[in-house]
């Protein structure tokens, strides 16, 4: 295995459908370890430490949903339930637990390898302290009013060619500074190390959680609707899928009010029939 080869852990009792993944997952360029029961997808994550879990929900010792909280607490995996419970609740409960997303048996191939590409698309540079006070934030924003998103600070051009790039807001680090933090109010953001802290309290968010976080972060006074921040950390072709957004704000906004002060107003604002956006940080 090369240092640079992504991984993946395939957790699946069912023998065809386990060799279906691990070679769906293959063709796209992962290492792949599998495991046909809870505790052994445990141990695998813990010594492989993948980029991806693909985790059937039907294991034969341990609930998949008790497997996803056990894993959340170690690893910061990507997860994909997979599962032949067609339910809603079943579906929410595997995104409360910390999946990010859920699919459902039966699936074709193609169908699994559009949503692991749709997890992997999510932006991961870390914003360069050194920028100084225009320097990008590193994460997907809006450009304009023709509704296209690009990684702000990436060079990237828009649609007429132009490179764009994230405005500064005044909270995060300026050319100096040590560390890469985005402050609003009582919220700090370490885009680096990936950390999140509320009142000096550490909070632990999973990857969906944190990317939502900073890209409303981007604009912290926008409205975020859900099909933007849909579109956005999910990639297009998602319009259907908006209630991956409203349970993984709604995990991320009781995470940040839980570390903050009795009696401060939720971090994050759902404005009725929009969507969301960052509270004022004088408004708390």
């Amino acid at each position: 295995m090369t240092g640079t080869e992504r991984r993946a852990v395939v957790v699946e009792d069912d023998d065809d459908i386990r060799q279906l993944i691990t070679h769906s997952l293959g063709m796209q360029g992962f290492a792949v370890a599998v495991a046909s029961n809870g505790r052994e997808a445990i141990d695998l994550v813990t010594s492989t430490d993948p980029d991806l879990v693909t985790l059937d929900l039907g294991l034969p010792d341990l609930d998949g949903i008790e497997v996803c909280r056990r894993v959340r607490e170690t690893s910061q995996a990507y997860i994909i339930m997979i599962s032949a419970r067609t339910e809603e609740i079943d579906r929410l409960m595997g995104l409360e637990t910390g999946a990010d997303d859920y699919l459902t048996k039966p699936f074709s191939p193609r169908e699994l390898q559009v949503r692991v590409n749709a997890l992997l698309r999510r932006p991961r540079t870390s914003w360069d302290p050194t920028a100084g006070a225009t320097g990008p934030i590193p994460v997907v924003v809006p450009n304009g009013a023709n509704g296209t998103h690009v990684v702000a600070g990436s060079g990237t051009a828009d649609t007429n060619g132009h490179d764009v790039h994230a405005t500064h807001t005044g909270r995060g680090p300026r050319s100096g500074d040590p560390d890469p933090v985005v402050r609003h109010g009582l919220l700090a953001v370490d885009t680096e190390s990936r950390t999140v802290t509320v009142h000096d309290t550490e909070v632990e968010l999973t990857r969906t959680e944190f990317d939502l976080l900073t890209t409303m972060l981007a604009a912290p006074r926008r409205v975020w609707s859900r099909a933007v921040l849909l579109d956005t950390l999910w990639g297009a072709g998602w319009s259907s899928e908006e209630h991956l957004v409203e349970v993984h704000v709604g995990n991320l906004r009781r995470k940040l009010t839980r570390a903050a002060p009795a009696g401060t107003r939720p971090l994050i604002r759902t404005v009725r029939g929009v969507g969301y956006r960052m509270e004022e940080p004088d408004a708390q």
